[in-house]
Parts: structure tokens; sequence; C-alpha cells
């Protein structure tokens, strides 16, 4: 039919590597997109119904019963053993868990989370200067790592930070969120190792065998930004995955969307005061 012949022209013209090249050459980020006032997104964000229709939650449980695992007493030979027992319970149920009491101030989580939002919210050509694709070693700002190998973009921009093993100088990081990053990669890093410590027990290791190891001598700071959306049923903030890393750990500011995926289900995280996450990769 006509009208058949109009689509199959329509869908014909559509390159899409295209117009991923001149996004990503843009330099502009979905922050770009979104400040720029648009109404509809680019056709490279538009994920399809079945992928969309997963990521809804469980319509049985809208939260997770995952835990917060208190470290307050982490060096009580009282406590220790409770405490590993929770932490290799909720690795081997979720591979997910919340933190309290870590060790980390509440102004240091709050800084962290400012000076990621003070990067992001930077003009246009001072974000520019670092938007680049050097996966694994320095400064790297960009619209998903995988933008050329996915079949739709997700609808954020991701500042990373590599901040071992190679040493980076403290000028290459950008000077708005220089002192919050190197900040946060200090304490972030003694949250890490005491959680590692806490796992390799719980796998009857030695306790200090994971940092014998070097699993913390390689670490990497990501700082997502996922800005206002005018299509949000079309899109995805972050597809669903598997961290690559051996442990994250994570810091999130009150906004909800943070899922983990149970029993084939997506349900929702939802924030714990002056909590961390802990994802076991």
């Amino acid at each position: 039919s006509k009208m058949a012949a109009k689509i199959d022209a329509t869908l014909g013209s559509y390159d899409r590597m295209k117009e991923v090249k001149e996004f990503d050459e843009s330099k502009m980020g979905v922050k770009g997109l979104s400040d720029s006032g648009i109404m509809t997104i680019p056709r490279i964000f538009v994920h399809d119904p079945p992928t969309l229709s997963d990521l809804k939650p469980s319509s049985k449980n809208t939260t997770t019963p995952i835990p917060p695992i208190d470290l307050s007493h982490i060096n009580s030979p009282a406590h220790r053993h409770k405490i590993v027992d929770q932490v290799k319970s909720a690795a081997k149920t979720f591979g997910f868990f919340h933190v309290i009491n870590h060790g980390v101030p509440v102004s240091v989580l709050d800084e962290t989370v400012n000076t990621v939002k003070a990067f992001h919210e930077q003009p246009h050509e001072d974000r520019a200067k670092y938007y680049k694709r050097n996966e694994g070693k320095g400064v790297m700002y960009a619209t998903n790592t995988d933008l050329y190998r996915t079949s739709a973009a997700s609808w954020c921009d991701s500042l990373q930070v590599w901040m071992a093993p190679e040493r980076l100088k403290a000028e290459e990081i950008p000077e708005v969120c220089r002192e919050g990053v190197v900040g946060w990669d200090l304490h972030a890093t003694k949250v890490a190792d005491d959680v590692l410590e806490l796992l390799s027990e719980g796998l009857g290791l030695e306790r200090r065998r994971f940092k014998e190891l070097t699993f913390s001598d390689q670490r990497l700071l990501v700082g997502h930004c996922y800005p206002y959306c005018p299509e949000p049923d079309r899109t995805v903030g972050i597809k669903g995955h598997t961290d690559g890393s051996i442990l994250t750990v994570l810091l999130r500011n009150h906004v909800p969307g943070l899922q983990v995926k149970h029993e084939n289900e997506w349900l929702d995280v939802e924030p714990v005061p002056g909590g961390l996450i802990i994802n076991v990769g």
C-alpha cells in the first residue's frame, strides 16, 4: 500500500550511526539536550517496548527488603561475626546491601553529591573540554560509554575519573569538582576495604586476603547525571547491567529510580539517610 511504502521509506532514511556521530561530536551530552528545551528526544535514545516494559517495578513488591547493615561495631570481636554473616547473606541473596555507620561523615556525602552536580551544571563549553572517549585512564566525560556499541542510548551523562592504578595528578581533575573527587576516593576506599574484609571472612578466607590480591588498587569514580527528560516513557536513565568491578560503593541523592533485579523482578531501592549502597558486581 502507499502507507506501507511511505513507512518503509521513512525507516530506510534513518542512519543511526550518522546521528550518533553527530550527537557525540557536538559534545553537548543529554544535559545539553535537556537544557535546550527540546520537546521530543532524538531517535537514538528511544528503547523498544519490551525493554521499557521489563524495567517496570514489580506490582507485588514496591521496595527491596534489603536491610541496612550497621558497621559501627565492625572491630568488636563480640559483634564482628554477626556482621560477617549479615554481609554474606545479603551478598548471596541480592548482591546489594546498604551500610550505615560506615565512618564517612554526612558532610562528606553531601559534598560529594554537590561536587558531581557542580560539574554537570557547568556551562556547556566548560564540560565539553573533558568530553572524550578514553576508557581506562585519566578523566572522561561522555554520554554512554557504549554509545557506539548499543542499539539504544540511555538518558545519562557520566564523569569518569580513574584514580588508580595510574596516579592521577590533581590538576588533571576538573577544578570545579577536584577537592570533592579526591576526598570521596579516600573515604570510599576505606569503606570498600572494610567490606572486602567482611566478604573475605564470609568466604572463609583470611581477613586481608582481598587486600593482598590488590583488589582496591584499581579505582574508578563515576558521577552520573540524569537530567530532565521530556519523554521519560520512551527511554531509560541507565540500562539493566551488572557492574564489572569486584565492588561498587554507591552514593545517591534523594531522587528515586534505583532498581535491583531479584528473582526476575525489578524492585525499587529506597534511599537510607546517611547510608551507602554496596554492589557486589
